[in-house]
């Protein structure tokens, strides 16, 4: 933990969950809210235990998966800054479904129950923000559910890249930055890492993106978008 006080309501207040609501309305949430530095690799909670608030990354980027009987691992969702997480367990009253982990230095808050209700009750656009927030988690869950039943693995990618923020060069092409390790979005494509390394490899080869690390150069964005392996 950094010496240097941290100003937890002007954190709070630079987060889109918190851009409509007052200072006023704020102080009592900053009030019960922790603030938490999870280095590279440290769990932030595991599947079964309680939840008593919600989480919001300031910076940094969250891992949420399931763990097997046998420690097989399965992402569900990496969760990048200025996106909460963990707010259906808190208002079901259960405990946490999924385990999350940091994949890079991350800087949390950690918002508790109590002051969640309250602004609950005295603030309807904190009710509808939180309420989209929830709501367009489930629409990318969904969303995923579908690809899984209905696309496969090169379109899955493909989809996955071209939802990625890029960098648009002078001939149009694009450059994006994977948000994590290739193993982690294999994961998160229900794809195995060796399918995966196979499917860039096809895409390489077809001229449509070039690969250095975890970069990658989109050469066109509408060929790959139709492209259909």
């Amino acid at each position: 933990m950094s010496r240097h006080k941290i100003d937890t309501q002007s954190l709070l207040a630079n987060l889109p969950l918190f851009r409509e609501v007052s200072a006023a309305e704020l102080a009592p949430i900053a009030a019960a809210t922790s603030v938490r530095h999870v280095p590279r690799g440290e769990i932030v909670f595991n599947r079964g235990d309680p939840c008593d608030g919600f989480h919001l990354v300031v910076y940094g980027q969250i891992k949420l998966a399931f763990i097997s009987g046998d420690g097989a691992e399965k992402v569900v969702e990496i969760v990048p800054s200025g996106t909460s997480f963990g707010e259906s367990p808190m208002f079901l009253g259960s405990p946490y479904l999924l385990m999350a982990q940091a994949l890079v230095d991350t800087l949390l808050l950690f918002v508790h129950r109590g002051a969640v209700m309250t602004a609950i009750a005295h603030d309807p656009k904190f009710t509808a923000k939180l309420l989209a927030g929830m709501s367009n988690r489930m629409h990318r869950l969904i969303s995923d559910v579908e690809a899984y039943s209905m696309q496969n693995g090169t379109e899955r990618l493909v989809g996955f890249l071209l939802q990625q923020e890029a960098e648009v060069d002078a001939d149009a092409s694009m450059r994006v930055t994977l948000p994590t390790s290739k193993a982690i979005i294999a994961s998160r494509l229900n794809v195995t890492p060796e399918h995966l390394s196979r499917i860039l490899h096809e895409l390489s080869d077809a001229g449509l993106i070039e690969v250095t690390g975890r970069h990658v150069r989109i050469v066109d964005a509408v060929r790959l978008r139709d492209y259909r392996a």
